[in-house]
């Protein structure tokens, strides 16, 4: 299971820019640092919404987390502290991160509280309005109980999700819940009894693969007791596709803890943790054939980073981006027993992995953040946004509440769509910036209806001979493309 530490973030902000080592002096990081009067800790990768700001919970918010807005300017706002109604029945402790869904609202999960205290799902808007959807129940093993991952929406616009523990067995599962509410567990982990060969402990989030199944990770579990991945349908069919440490020695690693990437060329990347050995990146088919593409401590000292916690994605240039909560040049940071820091990496489509931030580069507090844990979140404008779990140089935390930070790249803005599939005819939601002089949208060249809703936010119909491809809006003289594939379901 992951670490938690430090209980308490937000509201002061300090600017703290930095070269990004390796890189040209014109890619810069930059540090928001949280204060710890809001909460602490953010554990889960930021979302971008229809407003062009960031959201995402925190795990302290006065001991029970809350959800923040994160400007692009380092503003950060409390849009909603959990446990704030009585005996917390709006639950607690949310660990997994925000979807936007195609209505333009979040769905997001807490690890506990609700009205039977086993955690919580719930939708909650822009402006803090939250609705509970479900509470789990702590009591007895049939009851599903602690979700930690991130929620997927699928093509019949349910919502899927695990829980790390609870079930038949104890051990977790899958679940679908319905816009409304209603849920249905689809799977059981440990079905098939010790060492539970289906694996055990899902704290990772599942992935819509193209095939319209999804496709995740347990934390333990599989024939080698070290984690897994599994593909699973709509309709609760399970088959495990690989089982980590499955190579002499673990070289193929083990204990994953994050969601899949489903990459531009159909296939999954993620993560292993470091311990086995200091950590991987893998890619593995939909047929469940694993490579393992790189493996950290690689050079000197680790300084090639260690151990990756969050999972990956992929950049609108075609490379991978992720962090190692451990690892890196910079030593001596409280609290880190490991060598390291932490580190930002890059990783080409040649296998060639480069590190672009290694933390704490200005020597102790480490107010640019100690031990990145989240994903991180590529914004439209073609920067990067992140998390590290403790640093920022606060001490209203031991070893600082944590920071959130802006890495750019120079990479150029696109447009994101959400979700990024539909049928002929559905609405959908197109994220950027600049938009308002928006003369056309075009899916794979076929001209769409749509109502400019904001700067940030264009709200479009796929057209009813729409193909799969890329979405393109032409902003006067400006044409900017979609940084994936729109997919269409027939």
């Amino acid at each position: 299971m992951k670490r938690f530490q430090c209980e308490t973030i937000i509201s002061l902000i300090l600017f703290v820019s930095m070269a990004v080592a390796g890189a040209s002096q014109a890619q810069t990081l930059q540090s928001f640092p949280l204060n710890g009067s809001d909460g602490a800790g953010p554990y889960a990768a930021l979302t971008q919404g229809t407003d062009g700001n960031f959201y995402g919970p925190t795990w302290g918010g006065g001991g029970s987390g809350d959800i923040l807005r994160v400007t692009r300017s380092g503003e950060l706002t409390t849009v909603y502290q959990f446990c704030s109604q009585p005996n917390c029945v709006d639950g607690a402790l949310p660990y997994g991160g925000l979807l936007l869904a195609s209505n333009g609202k979040f769905y997001g999960t807490t690890w506990g509280g609700g009205a039977n205290g086993g955690g919580t799902i719930f939708q909650i808007t822009e402006n803090g309005k939250l609705t509970t959807l479900y509470s789990f129940s702590d009591q007895g093993v049939d009851d599903a109980q602690e979700p930690m991952g991130t929620l997927a929406q699928g093509v019949n616009g349910n919502f899927y999700g695990t829980t790390r523990v609870g079930g038949s067995y104890g051990q977790g599962t899958v679940f679908e819940i319905t816009p409304r509410g209603q849920l249905t567990i689809l799977y059981n982990f440990c079905s098939a009894g010790s060492p539970c060969p289906d694996g055990q402990q899902p704290e990772a989030g599942l992935t819509l693969g193209l095939n319209g199944n999804f496709y995740g990770t347990t934390s333990g579990g599989g024939i080698n007791g070290v984690g897994a991945i599994f593909e699973i349908t709509s309709a609760g069919k399970l088959t495990t596709l690989y089982s980590f440490c499955s190579q002499a020695e673990c070289a193929d690693g083990g204990y994953p803890y994050d969601e899949l990437l489903l990459g531009t060329d159909g296939n999954f990347y993620g993560t292993t943790w470091g311990t086995l050995n200091s950590g991987t990146i893998f890619k593995i088919t939909p047929q469940g054939k694993l490579t393992t593409s790189y493996r950290f401590c690689s050079r000197r000292e680790c300084s090639d980073g260690k151990d990756p916690f969050g999972g990956l994605i992929e950049g609108s240039d075609g490379n991978l981006y992720g962090t190692t909560t451990n690892g890196g040049v910079n030593e001596n940071c409280p609290f880190v027993e490991s060598f390291g820091c932490g580190t930002v990496f890059q990783f080409s489509q040649a296998g060639v992995l480069s590190t672009l931030y290694n933390f704490c580069a200005g020597g102790l507090p480490c107010i640019d953040g100690i031990e990145p844990q989240a994903n991180l979140v590529q914004s439209t404008d073609g920067s990067f946004y992140g998390s590290t779990i403790t640093g920022g140089g606060n001490s209203a935390c031991s070893g600082g509440c944590g920071t959130f930070f802006n890495l750019s790249m120079n990479l150029a803005p696109f447009v994101r769509v959400t979700p990024g599939f539909g049928h002929r005819s559905d609405a959908v939601i197109i994220l950027g910036k600049n938009l308002a002089g928006a003369t056309s949208v075009t899916f794979n060249g076929t001209p769409a209806s749509f109502e400019v809703i904001s700067d940030t936010y264009i709200r479009a119909q796929v057209p009813k001979s729409a193909t799969t491809g890329t979405i393109v809006v032409t902003v006067g003289s400006e044409i900017i493309s979609g940084n994936a594939a729109f997919r269409v379901i027939r």
